[in-house]
C-alpha cells in the first residue's frame, strides 16, 4: 500500500510540474496577481491566501504584489548595485569589475586576466561563467551562454517585478577562490527589517551544492532545509573568526526592508558583498520540515500594501 502511495504521490507532484512548465511559458497571458495564484497553486500545492498569508512563501508573493519600492530595481542589478553598497559599507567590499558590455559579442577578452568571472546584471539561475585558464576557455560556448541569458525574463517568469526594468548587460569580475583553491563559499544572511535570523552558508556552489543553516547570533546549526531534494545533515562549517563584521555588514544593508537575503563571501578573512534576494527561492521553496515556512512568515512583517 505505502508503494501504490507514493506512486500517486509522485504522478501528482508531476502534473504539477507539467502545469507549472505550461504556465511558465504562458506567462504573458496573465495579469501579475492571477499568474501567481496559479503558479503557487502548481508549485506549492495550496491556495495562495493573499488577504491574510501566514507562511514565508505566501508572504514573498505578498511582496511581489504590494511593496514596490523602486530602490529595488538599483540594487537587483549586478552593475548599478555596486555604487551603493560601496557607499554603505565601502568600496573595499566590492568585488572589482573588469568590465561591462551590452552583449556578449562586444567582450573584450584580449584586454582580461587570465582567471576572471562572467555574469549578466540581470540575474538568473546559470548567468555565471568562470574561467580559470583563458587559453583552455571556450569564448564562442561562453557567448552562446551569456546572450541567452540576456533575453531570460526574471520578471515574466516569477513576476519578481525589480527585475523588469534592469538594463540587461554583462560584467566581467575579478575571479577569487578560498586558501584551498575552491570556489567561494557563500553566506546568506536573511533579514526582517534590518534584524538577521537566520545565516545559510553555501559551500560547494558549483558541485553538489550543501546548504547549512545557523541561527543568526549563536551560529548554532538549525535543523531544517529549504532546497527541494535537499535533506538536512550535520554540518562541519565552522564560523569565521570575522563573522561578527559579516552580521553587522548585512544588517546595514537591509535596514528598512521588510525582508531581504544579503549574500556575502569572506575571503582570507576579506569580506565581499554577493548579491541582494528579495524573493528567496522566488517564494517556491519546499520547505523540510514545513513548520520552517511560517516560522520565517512569523519574521516578516508585511508593510502597508502600495500598488504600483
Amino acid at each position: 500500500m505505502s508503494k501504490l502511495h507514493t506512486a500517486f504521490r509522485l504522478l501528482k507532484e508531476n502534473k504539477s510540474s507539467f502545469l507549472a512548465s505550461v504556465l511558465e511559458n504562458l506567462n504573458f497571458l496573465f495579469p501579475d496577481k492571477l499568474y501567481l495564484q496559479l503558479l503557487f497553486r502548481c508549485k506549492m500545492g495550496y491556495k495562495l491566501n493573499l488577504k491574510n498569508p501566514k507562511s514565508f512563501s505566501e508572504k514573498i508573493q505578498w511582496l511581489k504584489l504590494y511593496n514596490r519600492n523602486p530602490l529595488y530595481t538599483t540594487l537587483v542589478d549586478k552593475y548599478a548595485v555596486k555604487e551603493y553598497v560601496a557607499k554603505m559599507i565601502g568600496e573595499e567590499h566590492v568585488i572589482p569589475t573588469l568590465g561591462v558590455w551590452d552583449n556578449a559579442n562586444e567582450i573584450d577578452f584580449d584586454s582580461l586576466p587570465n582567471q576572471f568571472v562572467l555574469k549578466t546584471t540581470n540575474g538568473g539561475g546559470g548567468n555565471v561563467i568562470i574561467c580559470k585558464n583563458k587559453a583552455q576557455f571556450d569564448k564562442a560556448l561562453a557567448i552562446k551562454h551569456l546572450n541567452r541569458s540576456l533575453k531570460w525574463s526574471i520578471y515574466k517568469r516569477f513576476r519578481e517585478w525589480p527585475y523588469k526594468n534592469v538594463k540587461p548587460r554583462i560584467i566581467a569580475e575579478k575571479y577569487m577562490e578560498d586558501e584551498n583553491g575552491l570556489g567561494l563559499t557563500d553566506y546568506k544572511f536573511y533579514a526582517f527589517n534590518g534584524n538577521v535570523k537566520v545565516c545559510m552558508v553555501v559551500s560547494d556552489r558549483f558541485g553538489e551544492g550543501h546548504y547549512d543553516n545557523f541561527e543568526a547570533d549563536s551560529f548554532e546549526q538549525l535543523s531544517f532545509c529549504a532546497k527541494l531534494g535537499k535533506k538536512f545533515e550535520k554540518s562541519n562549517v565552522k564560523k569565521p573568526l570575522n563573522y561578527d563584521i559579516m552580521l553587522k555588514m548585512a544588517e546595514r544593508l537591509s535596514e528598512k526592508m521588510p525582508h531581504v537575503r544579503i549574500d556575502l563571501f569572506n575571503v582570507r578573512g576579506q569580506i565581499f558583498f554577493g548579491e541582494y534576494t528579495f524573493f528567496d527561492g522566488s517564494g517556491f521553496e519546499r520547505y523540510n520540515p514545513e513548520t520552517w515556512d511560517y516560522k520565517f512568515g512569523d519574521w516578516l512583517v508585511l508593510p502597508e500594501k502600495k500598488i504600483c
